[in-house]
């Protein structure tokens, strides 16, 4: 299946405006006070404006800083990324792809054994897709990456297959 991840009118319109100050103006949500930094749930992160899968749950640490951050995207032509000079400050921005979406930034301090990376992200330009929904939200091939997440075990306690 052929996906075009676009930034389309509909598609702002459905943004809250917290999803619209980051992904649309390059807004920073608060640390610990946003949807994801938190979650544990195997899943994938697409891009909340164009639905472009980006970050794997499996690539997600915690960094301590109180955003969702990630070793590296699911897909490297996922993201882009540019120099960002605001704040007085040097970064590197990482935006989607196909929408052109901010999500947040990219910095060298992440696991070493994992490439050094931190992609540390904002919640607001994500939408969490739990494994076990997947294939129903169209990103079945990506359920390769959780094992079987689909089925849900049946039996009570006490009970024998």
């Amino acid at each position: 299946m052929s996906h075009e991840y676009r930034k389309t009118p509909e598609a702002l319109n459905r943004l809250t405006d917290a999803q619209f100050r980051v992904t649309q103006r390059d807004g920073t949500e608060r640390a610990f006070d946003n949807e994801y930094w938190d979650n544990h749930e195997p899943g994938i992160y697409v891009d909340v404006v164009s639905g472009q899968p980006l970050f794997s749950s499996t690539d997600k640490y915690d960094s301590g800083t109180g955003w969702p951050s990630f070793t590296r995207p699911i897909d490297a032509a996922a993201v882009t990324t540019k120099s960002d000079r605001t704040l007085w400050m040097r970064r590197t921005e990482v935006r989607s792809s196909g929408a052109d979406s901010h999500l947040g930034h990219v910095f060298d301090d992440g696991p070493r054994e994992a490439g050094g990376l931190r992609y540390c992200m904002n919640s607001a330009a994500l939408r969490f897709i739990p494994a076990r929904d997947l294939e129903a939200e169209g990103y079945g091939q990506y359920a390769g990456l959780f094992g079987d997440t689909t089925t849900a075990d049946t039996h009570t306690e006490g009970e024998t297959a």
